[in-house]
């Protein structure tokens, strides 16, 4: 497992999450102005230095349901709100989306690509909010900084980190599907031609060589597909062309987009389940959140300025029917988290805490919540301080 994927799995899920956002902001047709100041919140606390500075720190990836539990604070940095049902698709969206840009990934350091395509499209979103671009282009520079002096060899190990991530999950998506990319039991389709990875050749030749390294007989085979060679490697920079198209936004043509939980996934539901005896990591996993949630705010309307509803289904009724019918071993139990001095929220807090703790040391419960609930509360305080006009 690589300490060094976590940066990359939510850079990545963030960039499909405004994708997807951006779609239903103009499906919905919400006024230009209010979508914009939802998109330009969402990229704000998304790159928030702090966030970002918790986020590059080495250290393993944490379960589905952690990370579930950060983008559903991060969605809601703005006066927009998802029920449930709708922050369940937009979660298995954005995971479905960037898995198959990793299984599709031509070699391990184009996930650097794919990271910059989201990052480029990210910065077009912004409108009028020159510190939050200039966020988005110091997270660049992280990952110039971290990623690009990295061996093949380690970023291969990340793509194994985020495909071992990624196991077991097979969504129906209607795009991917329609898109012929995907099979009916939730399986992506690999292709078997185009451009073949930067570096490489064209599959179709074998040479032999002797002892001394020369070559001294070629043979020829049918590969079975219609590869390429590409034209040039993307651009690793601050600006250029990444060639490759995985990352970019699939949604810029306003079509429908459906989930459906698959056969293949529902009859693996009851082995791939979220096991449910004590975790080793619970206190580890609970500050992972209070550090990457202790700077995010849940904005509420101020004045005249009114919150809505983003509805990921077509209709009420579909969002009230996928409620209804969503495989209850799927559904996702979260966690929320609020850092704040609230002492009824505090209590619960302490109740998490209790369901979270190992049997084997029953002696430090106390200490645990305490140090959590320190840690949220100074970082709260901190936030605050910083919001107050100066």
């Amino acid at each position: 497992m690589s300490l060094r994927t976590l940066p990359l799995l939510v850079l990545n899920l963030g960039g499909e999450m405004l994708y997807i956002v951006d779609q239903r902001l103009r499906a919905q047709s919400i006024p230009g102005d209010k979508a914009r100041q939802v998109m330009n919140d969402i990229i704000g606390g998304i790159f928030n230095k702090k966030f970002m500075d918790e986020l590059f720190k080495p250290q393993e990836l944490y379960s589905r349901k952690a990370l579930r539990t950060v983008f559903e604070r991060l969605v809601h940095a703005s006066i927009m709100r998802l029920n449930a049902p709708s922050m369940d698709k937009l979660y298995d969206l954005m995971t479905m989306a960037f898995k198959y840009q990793v299984l599709l990934c031509p070699r391990p350091k184009d996930i650097l690509l794919i990271t910059f395509n989201h990052l480029d499209a990210i910065k077009d979103f912004i409108y009028e909010a020159p510190k939050t671009l200039a966020q988005v282009d110091a997270t660049f520079r992280k990952l110039i900084d971290t990623y690009g002096s990295l061996s093949a060899g380690e970023l291969q190990l990340i793509r194994q980190t985020l495909l071992i991530f990624f196991q077991d999950i097979h969504i129906r998506v209607s795009i991917l599907l329609k898109d012929k990319v995907q099979n009916s039991n939730g399986h992506f389709v690999l292709p078997t031609s185009g451009p073949v990875p930067w570096g490489t050749e064209v599959p179709g030749l074998i040479r032999l060589f002797n002892s001394k390294g020369d070559e001294i007989k070629r043979t020829e085979f049918v590969s079975g597909g219609n590869y390429q060679l590409p034209y040039r490697e993307g651009s690793f920079d601050l600006y250029g062309d990444r060639v490759i198209k995985l990352g970019t936004n699939i949604y810029s043509i306003s079509r429908p987009v459906e989930t459906d939980m698959s056969g293949a996934a529902k009859n693996l539901a009851s082995r791939v389940k979220e096991n449910t005896a004590p975790n080793p990591l619970a206190k580890e996993e609970l500050n992972f959140l209070a550090r990457l949630m202790g700077s995010l705010d849940i904005k509420k309307p101020l004045g005249n300025e009114a919150g809505f509803r983003l509805n990921l289904f077509t209709t009420d009724e579909e969002e009230e029917h996928a409620a209804l019918t969503r495989p209850e071993e799927l559904l996702y139990q979260v966690i929320k988290i609020q850092a704040d001095k609230d002492p009824q929220r505090n209590e619960e807090l302490a109740r998490i805490m209790g369901e979270f703790e190992v049997a084997e040391e029953p002696k430090e419960k106390i200490s645990k919540g305490a140090d959590l609930l320190a840690m949220m509360d100074e970082l709260d305080a901190e936030h605050e301080c910083k919001s107050l006009p100066s």
